[in-house]
């Protein structure tokens, strides 16, 4: 009997697929992470870790398997946490879901598991492992979820072969739906139980909040860009090489206050973020104002009016030599090498088509189509049908 280390969250998925893999035969553990333990910036009860053990352990009691808590927050603080924080004095936005499951649920929990004899690692992540051969190797592939409205596999796209091959994902088969039903017949708890919201393991945030824990409120000015401002109208340019194409279309506007006009203020550029609509408190135009850029060196917020504003959109973006991370090593590009895929930069972007291009220096993501809001400090997924083979954080 294999050994099976669940990540027991307290939610319907974590739960279903512990009753799955011991329906399996699988030798099942329960282990719940407490990775936070500051309420005053949770907003209500959307996620308290408290709530979230007992039922964790009433399920463990139903399905009759071992129940233990591991306290990491001490990991989270230092991983996540304060990775977040630096991300943000740096105007750039972070995604801690992605670096969660890469530095703390199949990273220390992993270790964690494998120190109890446990064989795999399994969560509620709705995505599939699938293995094929590769010069007599098996490796790993990760697969979109079945659900496409629930499909996580892009929360998971930083995951090393080595992580993988130790990686179990039950209900990646299962809609959450036939999940639910699951949970249900079997009378467990968390049946019913809302999905959670917000910042893994921490919930629902009030970010600026958050982020003042750290980083101080500054006050500074909102830019308003008009749509036709000149440096939306770009002459056609020649260009030396594809290499300085790319790096121009993928570089953002050098925006400065000339270019538009003061309508607010605002308690500091690093708590705002590229594409937001909300938080600016600025009233009276046409149309809703979309953050266009933000500046933390100088305290700035350049805004423009609606979701259609030039400023918003880009045709490709870059990613840093070190960024670059292939699940599947054997499909990585060399320098000059191209690659058709689909790829998306945020969690629940419909696939779109891309190019990848790789130089000496790092990597280039051509789009056919235009894309709003491409944001430094998120991640690019790529894939090639139902398979996510890489990722990057966006430079």
């Amino acid at each position: 009997m294999k050994r099976v280390v669940v990540g027991l969250s307290g939610g319907v998925d974590s739960s279903v697929a512990a009753y799955l893999l011991k329906e399996q035969g699988y030798e099942v553990i329960g282990l719940f992470m407490k990775n936070w333990h500051d309420d005053s910036v949770t907003i209500s009860n959307e996620c308290p870790w408290l709530e979230d053990s007992n039922d964790a352990l009433l399920v463990a009691e139903k399905l009759g398997i071992p129940f233990q808590t591991v306290d990491l927050s001490e990991q989270y603080q230092e991983k996540i946490v304060d990775y977040m924080f630096r991300e943000y004095e740096k105007g750039r936005t972070p995604n801690p879901d992605v670096l969660c499951n890469r530095e703390i649920k199949f990273d220390v929990f992993m270790k964690i598991a494998l120190s109890l004899g446990a064989d795999y690692v399994a969560t509620g992540h709705y995505c599939r492992k699938g293995e094929i051969d590769v010069d007599g190797k098996p490796m790993y592939q990760l697969l979109a979820g079945v659900d496409g409205n629930k499909d996580q596999s892009y929360f998971l796209c930083q995951l090393s072969q080595e992580q993988l091959a130790k990686s179990l994902f039950p209900i990646g088969e299962l809609t959450k739906p036939e999940v639910r039903e699951i949970a249900s017949q079997m009378e467990l708890v968390t049946a019913e139980k809302k999905d959670s919201q917000g910042l893994c393991f921490i919930g629902k945030v009030r970010l600026p909040e958050f982020l003042q824990q750290k980083l101080q409120p500054k006050e500074g000015l909102i830019f308003e860009i008009n749509s036709n401002q000149d440096i939306y109208n770009k002459e056609e340019k020649e260009f030396a090489s594809l290499e300085e194409e790319l790096a121009f279309k993928a570089t953002a506007i050098p925006y400065v206050p000339e270019m538009g006009k003061v309508v607010g203020k605002h308690q500091g550029a690093h708590y705002f973020t590229k594409g937001q609509r909300k938080g600016l408190n600025v009233g009276g135009t046409a149309e809703p104002l979309y953050i266009i850029e933000t500046d933390v060196e100088s305290n700035i917020i350049y805004t423009g009016q609606g979701d259609q504003h030039p400023g918003l959109f880009k045709k490709a973006l870059f990613i840093e030599k070190s960024e670059v991370h292939w699940i599947r090593p054997d499909l990585q590009l060399k320098s000059g090498e191209t690659m058709e895929v689909m790829a998306r930069i945020r969690y629940r972007q419909p696939l779109q088509k891309a190019t990848l291009h790789q130089f000496e220096n790092g990597m280039y993501v051509s789009f056919e189509e235009q894309q709003s809001a491409i944001t430094e400090g998120q991640f690019v997924s790529w894939h090639q049908g139902e398979e996510l083979i890489g990722s990057g954080v966006i430079a």
